[in-house]
């Protein structure tokens, strides 16, 4: 049985990566392998230049008094929602590490880019990277780490990761045109990021999956547990990682007033219950939820496992590459008319036909499996 060490990101801030972490985990599991997660820590971004002291008295005396009590007004609120945001943050985090701890094998021990354990690379047959923004310098600052620079080329497998941008900076592109030229095998989650990969390196990339769409329904439903404030009668479901305008609030009030439908807004100061739903519980909403409405890549897949009507937004004041993942999902499946930009030209924001989607599913979760086979040289297993 072939050891495998998984890195990904390692916080508990987010539904997406504890879901994907669990699901590449579960994944290998399947394919005969023993895997865990390699706790490790990405470098700290650096704080900007921020005004000196005597600066901002001057600022401040040559503001009008009326405008003055405005920006102070407004910096008030900002402290006290921010606060809030920082306490719910906190509690979510906690029940987010009591999932990990249950569901996902993790190391005793932790490395970072400077602090890599001896013989880490020995430990180990292969090491995969994914998925998620592993390789998205505004998130993971450019760290060796992943791109499995301590181990040998041929060990390093990249699994889906995302870029979650469009280029990459000029003072990163050296660094990763060097790293990515080094893995042994190359793959990723949306079309955007193997078109980064084919400008540094000129190899080509597979576009495969997110390790989430790799489990069937029933084994989501193993790991779900219900949802603490679950409402006992019908729900639209919201997942907004985005801003929520005034508009698509006014939208999201109509269609579960016309329809007689609760609204549940998760991850929204709007809905504080809510806010610290754990990952077990997050499925289980999108399960039970009669629609989905989200800017959030994850919660279109499990709305696609789950054949939950659904509502694609994209995010408001972020580039188009930010839906670049969302776009290659539902490519792949026919599924482009979720946006929400089709949908509003039918009106028809309940119907949709999933007839078509199973076969594309299993042909996507053929390609992931045959990929990872090959790359480390296992024996092939026909399911999961």
């Amino acid at each position: 049985m072939k050891k495998i060490g998984i890195i990904t990101i390692c916080d508990n801030h987010n539904y997406g990566n504890r879901l994907q972490n669990y699901a590449t985990q579960e994944l290998l599991t399947s394919l005969g392998c023993e895997p865990e997660t390699i706790v490790n820590r990405s470098p700290s971004a650096g704080k900007g230049d921020r005004l000196g002291l005597a600066e901002r008295v001057i600022r401040a005396i040559r503001t009008p008094v009326p405008v003055l009590i405005d920006k102070i007004r407004i910096k008030i609120r900002g402290r006290l929602i921010r606060r809030t945001l920082q306490q719910l943050q906190a509690e979510k985090v906690k029940v987010n590490e009591r999932f990990t701890a249950v569901h996902i094998r993790e190391t005793s021990f932790h490395i970072g880019a400077d602090d890599i354990p001896e013989g880490l690379a020995d430990r180990y047959d292969y090491f995969v990277v994914g998925s998620d923004q592993v390789w998205n310098p505004n998130f993971r600052h450019g760290s060796p780490i992943d791109f499995l620079r301590f181990a040998p080329p041929g060990k390093r497998i990249a699994l889906a990761p995302s870029f979650g941008i469009s280029s990459i900076p000029e003072r990163y592109a050296a660094t990763y045109k060097k790293w990515l030229s080094e893995m042994a095998w190359l793959s990723v989650r949306e079309h955007s990021g193997a078109a980064i990969i084919k400008t540094l390196t000129g190899r080509d990339a597979e576009v495969l999956v997110d390790p989430t769409l790799m489990l069937t329904p029933g084994q989501w439903r193993n790991v779900a547990r219900p949802a603490a404030h679950k409402p006992a009668g019908k729900y639209l479901f919201t997942y907004f990682l985005g801003e929520v305008s005034g508009n698509r609030n006014r939208l999201i009030e109509k269609i579960a007033r016309d329809h007689r439908l609760e609204v549940v807004r998760i991850a929204s100061l709007q809905d504080k219950p809510r806010y610290v739903t754990d990952v077990a519980g997050f499925i289980d909403y999108i399960r039970s939820a009669e629609i989905i409405m989200t800017d959030s890549f994850h919660g279109a897949v499990f709305s696609i496992l789950f054949e939950r009507p659904f509502v694609v937004f994209y995010r408001e004041g972020k580039s188009a590459v930010m839906s670049s993942r969302i776009d290659t999902l539902l490519s792949k499946f026919g599924l482009e008319s979720r946006k929400i930009s089709e949908i509003k030209e039918t009106g028809d924001y309940f119907r949709i036909d999933y007839s078509h989607v199973s076969p594309l599913l299993e042909k996507e979760r053929s390609k992931t499996r045959a990929y990872l086979i090959k790359a480390m040289n296992l024996e092939p297993i026909s399911h999961i």
